[in-house]
């Protein structure tokens, strides 16, 4: 028999402790990821397509996706609240207070204190890829929307940073990061964890930075390698420079350096549940109301 979605898993092998030191540097950081900003607007540029206009809007990971700015222009009426791994720790910081945000702040919520079936749109930006269990985290995201909500995140694909892991391999180092999920087995989870009509694309864009001093500065601050089989350790200052001249040694004729990322983007809505009876069937009270609305019973 198949899998239920609750009993689906699609782990990935990542270093948790790594990862969450990662975060909490991220979250500690005066602005988030420049990249994140960037992708925030491309994303919201295909808001136009969904007629829906949401109430309540969870903005998942909302500290490191850099979207209220985006959000808030999109849905001025909407009640837009961030949802945090660590939504205590978020608060505090000066990026919450209330002189940027004045009546429209909304502390943040954690993931776990979400409220099922509440909100018409999940949005999260460029916040999957550092989740260990991409399925799990879809699943979360269908409980908290209401019926015909709908979902709307980017991540970064397997095309990223491609070169740098081909620069890494020809010196006999482990690899520089953890391998991205493909769009086409997130398309497959997100129909697992209970969405409807998922579409996914992808988007390549090349980055170019003046030297290899300014791509290395820019890739920690889009996060760290978490891949369990990195180098142990520190690395020394010789095998800095080693790196830094193999990357100068990659420069265009205009002596630039570049590598392409490869933007996901997936929606998808939750559609009217269809729980099939058993001898105990568990049919959530929201769920039991919208079908009652729409006039369907459980089959």
């Amino acid at each position: 028999m198949a899998d239920s979605p609750a009993e689906r898993s699609a782990r990935r092998a990542l270093d948790e402790r790594a990862l969450g030191h990662v975060l909490q540097r991220l979250q500690r950081a005066p602005a988030s990821p420049w990249l994140h900003a960037e992708v925030a607007r491309r994303m919201a540029e295909r808001l136009p397509v969904i007629k829906l206009q949401p109430a309540v809007v969870l903005d998942w990971w909302s500290q490191l996706g850099s979207s209220q700015d985006v959000l808030r222009r999109a849905y001025p009426q909407a009640r837009i609240v961030a949802v945090e791994t660590d939504a205590p720790a978020v608060a505090e910081l000066p990026w919450w207070s209330p002189k940027r945000w004045g009546s429209q702040a909304v502390p943040p919520v954690a993931e776990a204190a979400v409220a099922a079936g509440g909100a018409q749109l999940v949005w999260a930006n460029m916040m999957l890829h550092g989740a260990i269990d991409p399925q799990a985290v879809m699943q979360r995201w269908a409980r908290a929307l209401a019926v015909d909500g709908f979902l709307m995140f980017s991540t970064l694909g397997p095309g990223t940073f491609e070169w740098l892991s081909a620069l890494y391999r020809a010196q006999g180092w482990p690899p520089p990061f953890a391998p991205f999920v493909d769009m086409h087995d997130l398309g497959d989870m997100l129909v697992h964890a209970g969405f409807a009509d998922p579409v996914m694309d992808q988007e390549p864009v090349t980055l170019t930075w003046p030297d290899a001093g300014a791509l290395l500065a820019d890739l920690r601050a889009l996060g760290g390698n978490v891949d369990p089989r990195r180098h142990a350790g520190l690395r020394t200052p010789r095998w800095r420079e080693r790196l830094l001249q193999a990357l100068a040694a990659t420069a265009g004729a205009d002596g630039r350096l570049s590598l392409q990322v490869e933007l996901v983007y997936g929606h998808a809505f939750r559609p009217l549940p269809r729980p099939r009876l058993a001898a105990t069937t568990e049919v959530p009270l929201a769920d039991l109301r919208a079908m009652a609305r729409s006039g369907r019973k459980p089959r």
